[in-house]
């Protein structure tokens, strides 16, 4: 008889213990489809998370109390690093809240945190309805989402917070400034934290990508790890019209700011006196030359191209010296090949990453006979390698001369479809004369505003190499005229550089 009950009170409580487990699975399966599958989704709102449909407790981390969320991250919660990251953006929160930027009832996004420190913060000073995102996932702080392609609604937010350098580091700045003023809500504010935005050019650039927002105020604030340089805040509010920020319109007079005017004083200066030996001095003046990329930061861009006005074969400037020599700041460049010459067209067709435009830059669209001269003491010379121009009539009998049929195009129309006053735009042109018509137009129909750099060559009745004391007849301009041309642009706020 006691054999039997011990059986029975062994059966009694192996039924009550598989009963007590698959009510604990259920429980626990609940936990993890809430936090990792729930957290992940957007309500109709557009927002994917909210204080409502999470359970906030209260513990004491130290001397502090902070706002947790479920057990399974009490470790990462008590790290000393963690409530040194959370009493730092906690400090700059209150900070923004005692000027008005922030509020406890404000709907808030903060912008690619991987952990979710900052979200934090915001909870535990009383902004409870708070998210951030990340390419991964941290739930329950964090959800999946690209900044450049936020996963809510618009105008969802009150405030939203960029820290970090993820607009530094974006490879779509652009994009990345225009999901901000898309969910933010009129009147929200954006507050972004950045290492770049510290000279006047990058920080023009930085307000041009916001065009959907007025400038506040910035200041420099110290980062966590003191060695580090500090950083700037800068804060935006986000206004009903879209503003321009200064920027010019196509077809009127460029704009002149004070910070392009500065990097015209600091560029190298012009070479006054004419050259005896232009083909050595102009050569040499390479190494004299003060690239804008090595002056400003050039990061708040949208995009980044070079545009090679007469750019010949592959290895004449783009391969030889763009490529390898011209100051990038690590980014990547679109290149455009503008050469009329079909002699050089075959090589481009195996190059990737250029686009080649077989036209003849110009005034406007049209049909044009385009020149090849030849240097006639040379008895052997493979067609196409001689200089080319856009010429009606043949040259001096000093040079024989082949024409061809070519399509030239309007060349500043084309650039005002093709860029924007957003754009880091370089140009190097060199075309035979024809700079002074083509620089002219450019800046009548406002498309020079559009222009960043310019590496110009100017032709001239220079000095020739073979016969001392006599100057060239395959140009008629001096170099006085040249010296104005380039003149004219600095005045402009356009630098250009003396190129050879």
């Amino acid at each position: 008889m006691d054999a039997a009950a011990g059986r029975r009170s062994l059966l009694r409580n192996i039924l009550i213990r598989t009963i007590f487990f698959f009510v604990a699975l259920i429980v626990v399966g609940e936990f993890f489809y809430i936090a990792r599958i729930k957290g992940r989704e957007c309500g109709s709102d557009g927002f994917c998370f909210s204080p409502e449909n999470l359970k906030i407790s209260s513990v004491m981390v130290g001397s502090h109390q902070a706002a947790t969320i479920g057990e399974s991250s009490s470790g990462l919660w008590t790290s000393k690093q963690w409530r040194k990251s959370v009493d730092y953006f906690s400090s700059l929160f209150q900070d923004l809240i005692s000027e008005g930027y922030l509020s406890p009832d404000s709907k808030s996004l903060c912008i690619e945190t991987s952990t979710g420190e900052d979200v934090f913060a915001l909870r535990e000073i009383g902004v409870v309805d708070a998210i951030g995102i990340s390419k991964k996932a941290f739930p329950p702080l964090v959800v999946s989402g690209q900044a450049y392609r936020q996963p809510f609604d618009d105008n969802t937010f009150d405030f939203e917070f960029s820290s970090n350098g993820g607009l530094d580091r974006s490879v779509r700045p652009a994009n990345f400034a225009a999901e901000i003023g898309r969910t933010l809500k009129p009147g929200g504010f954006v507050v972004v934290h950045t290492v770049a935005a510290k000279d006047t050019y990058s920080f023009n650039s930085f307000l041009e990508l916001f065009n959907c927002c007025r400038f506040m105020r910035s200041r420099d604030i110290d980062v966590l790890d003191s060695s580090l340089p500090s950083i700037r805040e800068i804060v935006l509010k986000k206004d009903i019209e879209i503003l321009e920020h200064g920027e010019s319109s196509p077809g009127k007079e460029c704009s002149v700011p004070g910070h392009k005017l500065e990097i015209i004083r600091n560029a190298e200066p012009l070479i006054e006196e004419e050259p005896l030996k232009p083909w050595i001095t102009l050569k040499r003046n390479i190494k004299n030359i003060k690239y804008l990329t090595s002056m400003v930061d050039v990061s708040f861009k949208q995009r980044y191209l070079y545009v090679d006005v007469g750019a010949r074969n592959y290895g004449s400037s783009i391969g030889s010296w763009f490529k390898k020599q011209y100051p990038k700041q690590n980014k990547t460049f679109e290149i455009y090949a503008i050469e009329a010459d079909k002699a050089f067209h075959g090589e481009y067709r195996l190059k990737k990453g250029v686009t080649l435009l077989p036209y003849a830059a110009w005034l406007r669209n049209e049909t044009l006979f385009f020149e090849i001269t030849r240097d006639p003491g040379k008895k052997v010379q493979e067609r196409g390698r001689g200089m080319g121009r856009i010429q009606p009539v043949q040259s001096s009998a000093s040079y024989a001369a082949d024409f061809d049929k070519v399509e030239g195009i309007d060349f500043a129309n084309w650039l005002k479809r093709t860029v924007s006053e957003r754009d880091f735009v370089v140009m190097k042109m060199d075309v035979e004369g024809t700079e002074f018509h083509l620089i002219p137009r450019l800046i009548e129909t406002g498309a020079i505003c559009l222009i960043d750099e310019i590496f110009l060559e100017c032709h001239y009745n220079r000095w020739q190499r073979c016969c001392p004391g006599q100057r060239s007849s395959k140009f008629q301009k001096t170099y006085v005229q040249c010296l104005n041309l380039f003149s004219s642009l600095r005045k402009s706020a356009v630098l250009v550089h003396q190129w050879w």
